[in-house]
């Protein structure tokens, strides 16, 4: 199991509706893109940090590492802002005002993956997949969506697996045991997945599959006074913003 999806599990929040937490951070990711990255994403931001590590008890230490591979990629994107290709000063120079953008891109984009990784690490896909179908997804979609997650999960289990073998085998010794090693874990991962796949098959016709994957799902309803609570902080760092806007202008 994958530490967000572990953390999602045991959160405190993990028998709330699955709409009660998208209210929140999916509305807090819509802020992040939708008002002006200085100071509606930097509220945006520290909103998200304090419910994430507060009221949802996220443990600094997990979030931090499910936060810097996003946050990586906002950096990346951000970079490319600081320079400009063509023009008079040559082939490669300082783009005008490409700090200010390369800032207000950053501030949008780390807001805005704080924002889903609120919902993340509160909602087990195991709760939200099987819901999708009474909110119109066909069932055959989401049937795909929850074989490919539960696969996802035996495939990285078998190749971890595999490679333990292989370094107890010495396969990490050097670069050449390194690449044939490689390509001995691809090789068994594909013939593994195909063989669990070819199997499951087999376990769903013996057991009468119809063409639905029927699953117990958690039972939880909408709570009004989160939703409303919610809607409430999303508005008023939406008011927030505005307030704080037109001294800065």
């Amino acid at each position: 199991m994958l530490p967000i999806d572990a953390a999602a599990h045991s959160s405190r929040w993990r028998h709330r509706h699955p709409v009660d937490k998208a209210v929140l951070g999916l509305g807090l990711t819509l802020l992040a893109i939708s008002l002006p990255p200085w100071p509606g994403a930097a509220l945006v931001l520290v909103t998200a940090l304090v419910v994430l590590l507060g009221p949802a008890g996220v443990p600094a230490r997990r979030l931090w590492r499910a936060y810097r591979v996003p946050l990586g990629f906002c950096a990346t994107g951000a970079l490319t802002l600081l320079v400009q290709v063509g023009g008079p000063d040559g082939f490669v120079s300082p783009a005008p005002d490409g700090p200010v953008r390369a800032g207000e891109l950053l501030l949008r984009t780390s807001a805005a993956s704080l924002g889903v990784l609120l919902f993340a690490f509160t909602t087990p896909m195991s709760d939200l997949l099987p819901r999708l179908v009474k909110a119109g997804v066909p069932a055959p979609v989401v049937d795909v969506a929850l074989v490919t997650y539960r696969m996802s999960f035996l495939l990285l289990d078998s190749m971890r697996r595999i490679r333990e073998a292989q370094a107890a085998r010495l396969g990490h010794t050097n670069r050449a045991a390194e690449w044939r090693s490689l390509a001995g874990l691809g090789a068994t991962a594909f013939v593994r997945a195909f063989d669990r796949a070819a199997r499951l098959q087999d376990g769903l016709a013996g057991r009468g599959y119809d063409g639905t994957l029927r699953v117990l799902v958690p039972e939880a309803r909408v709570s009004a006074r989160f939703t409303a609570a919610a809607v409430v902080l999303l508005a008023t760092v939406a008011a927030l913003t505005f307030v704080l806007e037109r001294p800065l202008r």
